[in-house]
C-alpha cells in the first residue's frame, strides 16, 4: 500500500524531530564537563531552526502537517533522554512522554495508511478536547507534586514494566483496529449512510464489537501506571469508561440505522470488548 503524500511529509518530519536525539548525544560526547544546560541548548536550538526551516518552506497547510510531526518526533526523543539521563524520580515521565509521541504520532500515520480521504491536521488528535487536555495536565500535576513530596513511590521498575505493556497492547489493538476497518474507519463518527461504508466484522472486530476504543481505554489507563500516578489512574479509569460508554452508544445508533438487522445479529455474537458497557440495545 502506497503511502499518501501528506502521510510521507509526516513521516520525514517526525523523524527530522527524532534526529535531535542525534544532536544531543553529540553534545554529550563533545562537552564531558559541561553543564547538562549547555549539552540540552543545543538540540533546543537544532529544533527552533526545524521549525524556521518548515515554516520557510512549507505552505500553510502542510506546514500544519509538519510542524506537528516535528513537534512529536521531538518529544519522543526528549522522553528517551530523560529516561537514560535524568535522575531515577523522573524517568518513568520519560517513558510517558515516548509513549505520548507514539500514540499521537500512530494515530496520523495510521489514518494516511487506512483512510487517506479523512486525513487532516485533526488526525493527529493532539487537539482532541479540552477535557483530554485537562486530563494531561492533571497526570503532569499529580506526578511532579508526588515526586516532590513521595519521590521513591516514582521508582517501581515493575510499574513501569506493565505500564508500558498495556500501552504498548491497547496501541497495538488500535491500529490492527483501523487498518482492519480500513476506509471504513474514521475519528469521527459518521451520522450518514454513503455507499463504500460496510459493516467490518473479521479479524479483531469478530472478538469485540469496539476493538480501537478497547485499544485507546487500555492505553489511556496504562500511562497512568507508567506514570504511578494513582489518583489519576482512578479518575482516567472512571472518565475514560464513562467517555467511550457514551460514545459506543451513539455509534451503535448510528450503525444500527445503516445497517439494521445485520448489526443486531453482529451485536448477539460478539461483546463491546469493554467491561460493563453493552452499547445500543433495540428493544424487542
Amino acid at each position: 500500500m502506497m503511502l499518501c503524500y501528506e502521510g510521507k511529509l509526516s513521516l520525514y518530519c517526525f523523524l527530522g524531530g527524532m534526529s535531535t536525539l542525534l544532536v544531543f548525544y553529540c553534545a554529550e560526547a563533545w562537552w564531558h564537563e559541561e553543564s547538562i544546560w549547555t549539552k540540552v541548548a543545543l538540540p533546543v536550538g537544532y529544533y527552533a531552526a526545524l521549525n524556521v526551516i518548515i515554516k520557510i518552506r512549507y505552505k500553510p497547510r502542510d506546514y500544519q502537517i509538519a510542524v506537528r510531526a516535528t513537534f512529536l518526533g521531538t518529544v519522543l526523543s526528549a522522553g528517551i533522554v530523560v529516561f537514560l539521563y535524568a535522575g531515577e524520580r523522573y524517568k518513568s515521565f520519560g517513558i510517558y512522554a515516548t509513549l505520548m509521541a507514539l500514540f499521537h504520532y500512530s494515530e496520523y500515520l495510521g489514518i494516511a495508511i487506512c483512510n487517506p480521504k479523512t486525513l487532516s491536521p485533526d488526525s493527529f488528535i493532539l487537539n482532541h478536547s479540552i477535557h483530554y487536555a485537562l486530563a494531561a495536565a492533571a497526570s503532569w500535576v499529580e506526578f511532579f507534586a508526588e515526586v516532590y513530596f513521595m519521590p521513591e513511590m516514582k521508582t517501581y521498575k515493575l510499574l513501569w514494566i506493565v505500564g508500558v505493556l498495556m500501552c504498548l497492547a491497547g496501541e497495538s489493538l488500535r491500529k490492527v483496529a483501523m487498518i482492519t476497518a480500513s476506509k471504513n474507519f474514521s475519528h469521527i463518527v459518521q451520522f450518514e449512510h454513503h455507499n463504500e461504508h460496510e459493516l467490518v466484522t473479521h479479524g479483531v472486530y469478530g472478538w469485540m464489537r469496539h476493538p480501537s476504543y478497547v485499544g485507546w481505554f487500555y492505553w489511556s489507563v496504562g500511562t497512568q501506571i507508567a506514570l504511578a500516578n494513582p489518583v489519576c489512574f482512578v479518575i482516567y479509569a472512571i472518565a475514560s469508561w464513562k467517555f467511550f460508554h457514551d460514545r459506543i452508544l451513539m455509534e451503535e445508533i448510528t450503525l444500527l440505522n445503516f445497517f439494521g438487522e445485520e448489526y443486531v445479529q453482529y451485536q448477539e455474537r460478539v461483546t463491546t470488548g469493554l467491561p460493563f458497557i453493552n452499547g445500543f440495545r433495540v428493544e424487542p
